[in-house]
């Protein structure tokens, strides 16, 4: 990830996966997917102007999962 922070990337996540997240947290989640160029504009709008949320939510949940998954693997290898 370019300008992504993952650790927080990964508190955000786990907050939605376990229904725990405000709608701060998860505008949050989805601002940095947004930054970081992993979901487009009209979806980060969509989320904003309640469109579709839980849909975009949905969607950029498994978007950052694969992201943080290839995060940790490439952490790993780089312990080895």
């Amino acid at each position: 990830m370019r300008n992504v922070n993952y650790e927080r990337l990964l508190e955000l996540k786990t907050l939605i996966d376990n229904n725990q997240a405000g709608n701060k947290d998860k505008k949050e989640y989805l601002e940095l997917l947004y930054r970081n160029g992993n979901i487009t504009k009209q979806q980060y709008k969509g989320y904003l102007k309640n469109q579709n949320s839980d849909d975009i939510v949905n969607a950029a949940l498994t978007i950052g999962g694969v992201l943080l998954a290839t995060w940790l693997i490439n952490k790993l290898f780089e312990s080895n």
